[in-house]
């Protein structure tokens, strides 16, 4: 009788459990089941696993305190990515166990939702999405909460996770206007008004207004609850105020993060600090407590992670206080403490260059700036600037180089052998030190050791004498500047004398030797002259490694071999003192014209005149003194002028100088006349084009074209003179406008293509394209009209296409009548005779075929008379 009633109570319980179960009974009993179930079973593992995700999302995200902060800590590329494919698996944990909790657990009878955790469900599978970048579907949950559940305590949360949503989505103006609209409902209150204040805060930012940002979050930040929230207010509201040039406002919401002390995050009390000396007035600044309290800083354990910014600090401050060796000393600092944070690196090499670059130390600064631009990120306005300063720093820092390595090499050349003895010995003695201590830190496991192979042995000579070295933590990645000629040595190997000397104390030391495995053993391919050391080859490779080892020292600390290294021939000699007047040449017009650094650019050009350069640079030189004391000394501006003027009266230069050459006015701005020119010189009008450029020289004399006019110039007297003309006048350009494009171009010219040019001769070889030449006086041109015509009608009506016409420039006294297009020279005189004796033509002018080889010969080297008419 029992079992049968636990029987039917079993039964009982499982049936009243199963109707418990249903979700389409309206009764109290199924409510509060699926309400419980809801909560305590479903949302809360979803919850769980949101909090994670949420928590692993923060731990990743790094801020970055040199933008105004976000005011949600969340990844950065957030507003551009809209798919719907979920991402971090933590998020998508939350999200199926909301979507399984609406599935499964919705009471929605009679046209409203009897569960009442529904609304809970749909806020975190709303957030779950927001946080897993997808905005689409997060805002289809929001607004289905603010749809079907009107009436939910959750409602104002909705909204404002709505909002949230609508910024990432970049409808900022919307979510303003629906906040606005929030914030009049009293019943927005305490957190969820927080929110909605922040939410407004960052919708202003988003769309540049700054300064509207401010009044929400201050509101924002006296509502919030969050602690954590409370500190990255202040700190934002710090970065607004310091860019709205409210500093003192900007100081004091800094001050509020730094006396909340351990209760804000760390991170924002040691940026504090920074930003409160970046606003602060150096002025006002107390030295002594400003340095305790850095002191501090740097001292405490927990500041660890950020000595790197605390170092630079200091930096900047004795920076400001003009303490500039400190100031390096502590940028250096930071740049040894570095965290990763790249752009704080890139901060830090941007201040030692900028250093360096006001110390007219041009080739440090230029390492330093290689080093900031392949830390910031590229396409940015500040990557672009320090690009253009940088690029500016190329040629001096080049330039730099050559000039002192050829000093160094050139020093050396001029020491009698005792005073080469005595240097090379200091040079060597400084080298033991150095070895030595190298050698002692090595002991102590620190790094450093010297060479260890005979091919790497240091060449100390191409870097004495004073020359400039870098700064050595600058990184050289991304170094655009190229060594010199004379100074592209440093190599061991790349010098002949040091590779003869090397060879040399080999076979003296080991005898000759076949290039094979195992040489040092191999002791029957010792010839008679090998010296008694190679008979260690049969002691074993240790004593024969100690033997490499020795004579590795010998020639390290050699006199003899680096005296070999010293160049002694004639014309290396020569061609490294030409290097290094130009260098002068370049540094001081560049000094001059680029960076105003008119007593250093005077400095280089004094000092090679000094030099007694190769004649092409003097009278450039004397020019440009002239030009750089005009700014800063008139009286010795006259007598260069007086020089110039007296030494060389027939020069371009005193034309200048005088101002020659004076005739009616070019009517137009520089850059229209230059374009007119420019079409007349593509047209062949050599000799009215250059008449023109002439008078546009004298009228622009102080416009920035110029160079280009110049240049064009040259160009026109390439046509009208040849090559030996093209030169000249290229070369006035490549000097004269030193640094400038227009003066890297002649020079690329001159490097380039007058050698291939001058490379050209007149050739007996077979040609399969001929021409006919008329010559013509300029003076004649208009009686030639006519005969012009004809040979244009003539070429017309061959209907080939081959046969043309052109009138070519020879000199500015000459002219070219010219039918191109004949196959062989017999077919040209053919035409020659037909000219002359056919009714609608009877040209009686001589004329004379050429080959096109020979007639690109004659327009280059303008030698007619010595080729053509010899030929006849």
């Amino acid at each position: 009788m029992k079992t049968n009633i636990s029987k039917y109570i079993l039964v009982l319980v499982i049936g009243a459990f199963i109707w418990a179960c249903s979700t389409k009974k309206d009764a109290l009993v199924n409510r509060q089941f699926q309400s419980l179930n809801t909560k305590f079973n479903v949302l809360y593992n979803g919850n769980l696993a949101f909090d994670k995700g949420l928590l692993n999302l923060r731990d990743q995200y790094h801020d970055n305190f040199w933008e105004v902060l976000p005011i949600e800590r969340m990844q950065p590329e957030e507003r551009a990515l809209l798919d719907d494919k979920p991402k971090d698996p933590d998020f998508q944990l939350a999200e199926d166990k909301a979507t399984k909790a609406i599935q499964k657990r919705s009471m929605y009878i009679g046209g409203r939702e009897k569960n009442p955790q529904m609304d809970e469900a749909y806020l975190l599978l709303g957030k779950s999405r927001y946080y897993d970048n997808r905005f689409i579907p997060a805002l289809e949950a929001f607004n289905y909460i603010l749809y079907k559940y009107p009436d939910s305590d959750k409602i104002n949360e909705a909204k404002v996770w709505r909002e949230k949503t609508n910024l990432r989505l970049m409808y900022d103006e919307l979510a303003i206007q629906n906040i606005k609209k929030m914030l009049k409902d009293s019943r927005l209150a305490g957190q969820n008004r927080a929110d909605a204040l922040a939410t407004m805060a960052q919708a202003y930012l988003n769309i540049g207004h700054m300064d509207s940002a401010v009044t929400p979050l201050v509101d924002a930040k006296k509502l919030t609850e969050r602690i954590e929230e409370k500190a990255r207010f202040s700190f934002i509201l710090g970065q607004l105020y310091g860019r709205l040039d409210q500093k003192d406002l900007a100081m004091a919401s800094f001050q509020d993060i730094i006396d909340m002390n351990r209760r804000s995050p760390r991170p924002y009390m040691i940026q504090s600090h920074a930003n409160q000396l970046l606003y602060g007035d150096f002025k006002k600044v107390d030295t002594a407590a400003f340095l305790d309290k850095y002191k501090d800083l740097l001292k405490d354990r927990e500041n660890r992670p950020y000595l790197d910014l605390l170092n630079r600090q200091v930096g900047l401050f004795y920076l400001k206080q003009e303490k500039t060796p400190v100031a390096i000393d502590y940028f250096k600092k930071s740049l040894k403490e570095s965290k990763g944070d790249e752009y704080l690196k890139a901060s830090n090499y941007k201040s030692l260059a900028e250093i360096y670059f006001n110390s007219a130390k041009y080739e440090w600064a230029g390492q330093y700036y290689d080093s900031t631009l392949v830390l910031l990120p590229p396409k940015t306005k500040e990557f672009f600037q320090i690009t253009k300063k940088r690029d500016n720093l190329h040629d001096v820092v080049m330039y730099e180089r050559t000039a002192k390595t050829s000093d160094s090499i050139l020093r050396l050349v001029n020491m009698s052998s005792s005073e080469k003895d005595a240097y090379i010995n200091q040079l060597i003695d400084k080298m033991r030190l150095d070895d030595n201590r190298k050698e002692q830190l090595a002991a102590k496991g620190s790094q450093g050791s010297g060479q260890s192979t005979f091919a790497a042995i240091n060449n100390p000579l191409n870097n004495a004498a004073g020359s400039l070295g870098g700064a050595s933590d600058v990184s050289n990645k991304g170094n655009s500047s190229t060594s010199s000629k004379s100074g592209s040595s440093n190599f061991y190997f790349y010098s002949q004398n040091a590779v003869a000397f090397g060879k040399l104390e080999f076979k003296k030391r080991w005898g000759n030797r076949d290039l094979k495995e195992n040489w040092r053993w191999n002791a029957a391919t010792v010839g008679s002259t090998a010296s008694s050391e190679s008979k260690n080859d049969e002691k074993g490779a240790d004593q024969a490694g100690a033997e490499v080892a020795g004579s590795e020292e010998n020639l390290r600390y050699s006199v003899d071999f680096y005296k070999g290294q010293i160049p002694t021939d004639p014309a290396e000699l020569t061609a490294i003192k030409k290097d290094r007047d130009f260098a002068y040449f370049q540094l001081g017009s560049i000094y001059s014209d680029k960076f105003a650094e008119f007593e250093l650019a005077a400095e280089k050009l004094e000092a090679l005149l000094l030099f007694e350069p190769e004649e092409r640079l003097v009278l450039p030189a004397k020019y440009n003194l002239y030009k750089i004391y005009l700014s800063i000394n008139p009286a010795k501006a006259e007598q260069w002028k007086q020089n110039i003027l007296s030494k060389h009266p027939d020069s371009r230069y005193a034309e200048l100088l005088l101002n020659k050459n004076i005739s009616e006015e070019v009517e137009g701005s520089p850059e229209q006349v230059y374009g007119k020119l420019y079409s007349e010189y593509g047209k062949g009008n050599y000799v009215e084009a250059l008449d023109q450029v002439n008078k546009s020289i004298v009228q622009f004399v102080d416009s920035d074209y110029l160079p280009k006019y110049e240049l064009l110039k040259a160009n026109i007297i390439g046509r009208l003179e040849g090559v030996e003309g093209y030169k000249k006048a290229l070369n006035y350009v490549a000097l004269t406008y030193a640094g400038k494009p227009e003066a890297k171009e002649a020079d690329r010219i001159i490097n380039r293509d007058l050698p291939r040019l001058n490379a050209l001769t007149w050739s007996d070889a077979p040609s399969k394209s001929w021409k006919i030449i008329y010559r013509i006086p300029v003076e004649s041109l208009d009686k030639s009209d006519l005969m012009a015509k004809k040979l244009q009608r003539y070429a017309l009506d061959r209907h080939d296409g081959k046969i043309k016409f052109s009138q070519d420039y020879y000199t500015a006294d000459e002219v070219f009548f010219v039918i191109h297009g004949f196959d062989s020279e017999a077919s040209a005189k053919s035409v020659i005779a037909y000219l002359k004796n056919a009714s609608e033509y009877k040209i009686e002018n001589e004329a004379t075929t050429i080959s096109t080889e020979n007639y690109t010969v004659i327009q280059v080297k303008k030698n007619w008379e010595s080729k053509v008419e010899n030929e006849k």
